[in-house]
C-alpha cells in the first residue's frame, strides 16, 4: 500500500502542477478553462466544484488528468463547439504564438519543477551518487549475459563513446545507450563494443544487474531454506574462505567455481567468528548452494556534494538538461526493434513496484524531479493528443499561415488518442499481467 500511496503521491504532484502550466497560460491570453481535473472522469468523477468559469473535479480513472479549454479540439474530442461562430475567450481565436505558449505552458512547468526540486535537495541534503571510482576500485563484477557480451571480471569501465562517467548509477545506463566502452584490462585498454541483439539480452535477462562491484569477500548474508547451504549448515555471517581446498580473493571467483560443480559435492572452508568450519555441501543443477552474499552498502561508495544555494542553482539545471538527455536516448534505444527495449516500457503499476516499501521523502522527491523530465519529454512527442502534437500542428501553422481545418483536426486528434490509448493498455495489461503472475508464482 505504501508503494501506491507513494505513486498516487508523485502522480498527483506532476499532473496538478503540469495542468496548471497550461491553465495559468490560458488565463494569461484571457483564454476561459471550462474544466481542470486531477485524473480522468470518464462517466463519472470522485468530487467536482464549480468555481467562476472553471470547473475544478478529481476523476476516478488515474490517468494523467487534463484542462478543457473553449474553443479546442482536445482529449475529450468535442467538435460540436467548433461550430459556431468564434469568441474572444477561445483557444481558436488566439494569435499562434499564444496557443503555441498554451500547449507548451505544462511542459515548461514540469521542467521548472525538476530545476526546482534538484535545487532544493542539492542545497539541504547535497548532492549525491555512487562513485565509479570507489565502487570498482577492484574492477567490476558480470554476470553471464555481460561476460558474453565482452566484459571480464575485474575490468573497470573508463569510459562511453570517449566519456567517463563519475555516478556509477549511470554506468548501465550509458552502457546500454551507447557504442564503445573502453574498459582497462589487466593494465591494457580494451574497447567493447555491443550489438543491439546483445543489448537486448543484457535489458531482458540482467539489467542493471549485468555489472555490479567487485566483492573482496564472500560473506553470507542469508539463506535460502532447504536449499544446498541450508542443509551443509551455512549460516549467516559465515565467510568462505575456500572451495575443494583452493582459496579465492572475490565472490565471483567463488560464483564461477561453483558453477562448475553442478550437481557435484564440495567441502568449504569457513570462517565463523575465529573458528575455520569445514563443511560439505551439494551443489544444484544450476550451479547455485542457495544463499545470498552480503549485498552492498551503498554508503561505503557513496559521495555527497555539499552546495551552497547559489552552487545547487547551476547544478540542477545541468542534472535536468542531463536527464532529458538521457530520455531522448532511451527513446531512440526503444525505437531499435533489436534492443527490444519496447518490452520493458513500464505503467504507472510496473513503476509503483519499483518503489520503495517505506515512505522516504528524499528519494520521493527525487524520483518526483526525475519523473518530471520524463513527464515532459513525453508531452512533447509529436504526437496528436500530446501537447507536442498540437504544438506541432501550430508550428507548422506560423511557418506556412495555413492552418489545418477543424474537421481535419478533429480526425487527427481521433487518430492520436487511439494510439495513445493502444499504447497505454498494452503497457498496463503487461504489468497487470506480470503482477498477477508473480503473485500466483
Amino acid at each position: 500500500m505504501i508503494q501506491v500511496a507513494q505513486i498516487l503521491f508523485i502522480l498527483s504532484v506532476l499532473v496538478i502542477l503540469h495542468e496548471f502550466g497550461h491553465y495559468i497560460t490560458a488565463k494569461m491570453f484571457k483564454v476561459r478553462v471550462e474544466k481542470f481535473y486531477l485524473f480522468m472522469d470518464a462517466g463519472f468523477s470522485l468530487f467536482k466544484k464549480k468555481i467562476g468559469e472553471t470547473e475544478w473535479g478529481i476523476g476516478w480513472l488515474p490517468l494523467g488528468g487534463y484542462v478543457k479549454l473553449s474553443g479546442m479540439i482536445d482529449e475529450s474530442l468535442d467538435a460540436e463547439q467548433m461550430n459556431g461562430e468564434p469568441q474572444p475567450w477561445e483557444f481558436r481565436s488566439k494569435p499562434a504564438w499564444q496557443r503555441l505558449i498554451i500547449m507548451l505552458g505544462g511542459i515548461i512547468v514540469n521542467i521548472i519543477l525538476a530545476w526546482f526540486i534538484f535545487t532544493i535537495l542539492f542545497a539541504t541534503v547535497g548532492q549525491k551518487y555512487i562513485a565509479t571510482d570507489k565502487i570498482q576500485a577492484n574492477g567490476l563484477a558480470f554476470g553471464e549475459v555481460g561476460q558474453k557480451a565482452g566484459f571480464r571480471n575485474g575490468d573497470k569501465i573508463l569510459s562511453v563513446d570517449g566519456k567517463y562517467q563519475p555516478s556509477y548509477n549511470r554506468i548501465t545506463l550509458d552502457v546500454l545507450l551507447g557504442n564503445k566502452v573502453e574498459v582497462e584490462r589487466n593494465g591494457a585498454k580494451v574497447d567493447v563494443i555491443l550489438s543491439d541483439e546483445m543489448k537486448g539480452e543484457i535489458i531482458s535477462k540482467e539489467g542493471k544487474e549485468f555489472a555490479g562491484p567487485r566483492f573482496s569477500n564472500t560473506v553470507v548474508d542469508s539463506v535460502v531454506p532447504k536449499s544446498a547451504a541450508n542443509i551443509a549448515g551455512l549460516q549467516k555471517g559465515d565467510k568462505i574462505k575456500a572451495l575443494n581446498g583452493a582459496a579465492f580473493t572475490f565472490y565471483d571467483e567463488f560464483k564461477d567455481s561453483i558453477s562448475k560443480h553442478k550437481n557435484d559435492s564440495i567441502s568449504l572452508t569457513v570462517l565463523r567468528g575465529t573458528q575455520i568450519v569445514e563443511l560439505k555441501a551439494k551443489v544444484d543443477q544450476e550451479g547455485k548452494l542457495g544463499f545470498f552474499n552480503k549485498p552492498l552498502d551503498k554508503l561505503d561508495y557513496e559521495v555527497t556534494n555539499h552546495l551552497t544555494f547559489a552552487q545547487a542553482i547551476p547544478a540542477a539545471v545541468k542534472e535536468s538538461w542531463s536527464l532529458l538527455v538521457y530520455n531522448v536516448k532511451q527513446f531512440k534505444l526503444i525505437l531499435r526493434p533489436k534492443t527490444e527495449a519496447y518490452k520493458h516500457v513500464q505503467s504507472p503499476i510496473g513503476i509503483a513496484r519499483r518503489l520503495p516499501n517505506t515512505w522516504d521523502w528524499e528519494f520521493i522527491w527525487n524520483f518526483t524531479a526525475l519523473f518530471s523530465i520524463g513527464l515532459a519529454f513525453m508531452n512533447l512527442l509529436p504526437i496528436p493528443g500530446l501537447d507536442g502534437g498540437h504544438a506541432l500542428f501550430t508550428i507548422a501553422e506560423m511557418i506556412t499561415g495555413r492552418k489545418l481545418s477543424d474537421k481535419a483536426m478533429g480526425y487527427v486528434q481521433t487518430g492520436g488518442m487511439i494510439i495513445l490509448l493502444s499504447l497505454m493498455a498494452l503497457t498496463f495489461g503487461k504489468d497487470i499481467y506480470q503482477l498477477i503472475m508473480d503473485k500466483l508464482l
